[in-house]
């Protein structure tokens, strides 16, 4: 089945391919700039660090429903051993082998596809068994610091968590930024709560994946419009699921990644992160965010730190 022309509609409103010339592989990573992060350093007022990561642990929210990406299985491969001889200093190693998506993480450009093409309109082609992806692989992501924003949609509507078939508007997203007192500007890193993490922080893992708030396709236009530099928030999906337009699976994955050259991130715990900023009275923050670089990796592992 073929995308519809409102899909494609939208793609050449949020098309980036080209605006950083035909060699670039990190897309609207180019807006982070160093002066976007001078100016991102001077939102910390009190050194409060918030980590926004959920615990890489073999009960994770992954429930087999993708086949491969499974959660962390952790073992051991040597426990105190004395390397070099009886009565030496002895050291213990483990090892782990997990979905670069397993737990909180960011998407590179290459996790998604459409019309054969990734961003810049490179061939999908390019990602194969062995060379993993050649273009825009995370291991390209080297430096993704700036100053994040909460728009704690949520918050802004007046409820603990949004119902599960919420699709987080523009005009939401509007109403959270008045909610932040602050304007999102270019280079800055989104995080969007709608709250769907506490399901998964109770126990019910399946219940966080489906039916889950998300993104709509008609957020794209407003990260755009804005210049954002990346999109997070804390759900399993990033975008409503199921969709909103029916048999429109992952458009927003599309239109963020492929068209945009967007990382969006999910999974991400936000609710000391909304607490602190709701106790503050400030919503805007330094975030470091830096992905492990795996080369030609399609994602990755990631431990965000909000700085207050």
């Amino acid at each position: 089945m073929s995308l519809p022309a409102e899909f494609h509609d939208i793609a050449k409103r949020v098309n980036n391919w080209g605006r950083w010339g035909a060699e670039d592989e990190i897309g609207t990573l180019n807006l982070i700039t160093d002066e976007v992060v001078r100016t991102a350093a001077t939102t910390i007022r009190t050194g409060r660090r918030i980590p926004l990561a959920l615990p890489l642990d073999q009960d994770g929210v992954q429930t087999g429903l993708i086949p491969g990406r499974v959660n962390p299985l952790h073992s051991m491969v040597q426990i105190n051993q004395e390397l070099f001889g009886p009565g030496t200093v002895a050291t213990s190693d483990d090892a782990v082998t997990m979905g670069l998506q397993a737990a909180t993480h960011w998407d590179a450009l290459t996790h998604a596809s459409h019309s054969g093409k990734i961003y810049n309109g490179r061939p999908a082609a390019t990602i194969t068994p062995h060379t993993r992806a050649r273009f825009s692989g995370i291991d390209k992501a080297r430096h993704v610091v700036s100053r994040g924003v909460l728009l704690d949609v949520a918050r802004a509507r007046g409820v603990d968590r949004l119902a599960g078939d919420h699709a987080v508007t523009p005009e939401d997203l509007d109403a959270a930024e008045e909610l932040a007192r602050t304007t999102v500007r270019a280079g800055d890193i989104v995080l969007v709560r709608t709250g769907q993490i506490q399901v998964y922080l109770t126990g019910d893992k399946h219940g966080y994946g489906y039916p889950s708030p998300g993104l709509s396709v008609r957020t794209p236009e407003w990260f755009h419009a804005r210049d954002v530099a990346a999109v997070a928030n804390d759900t399993l999906t990033f975008e409503i699921f199921p969709p909103e337009i029916e048999n429109l699976w992952l458009p927003v994955h599309a239109l963020d990644l492929v068209e945009m050259g967007m990382l969006q991130g999910q999974n991400w715990n936000l609710e000391t992160l909304s607490t602190a900023c709701a106790e503050e009275g400030r919503y805007a923050f330094l975030l470091s965010a830096m992905p492990e670089p795996f080369v030609g990796g399609t994602g990755t592992p990631v431990a965000p730190v909000a700085i207050l």
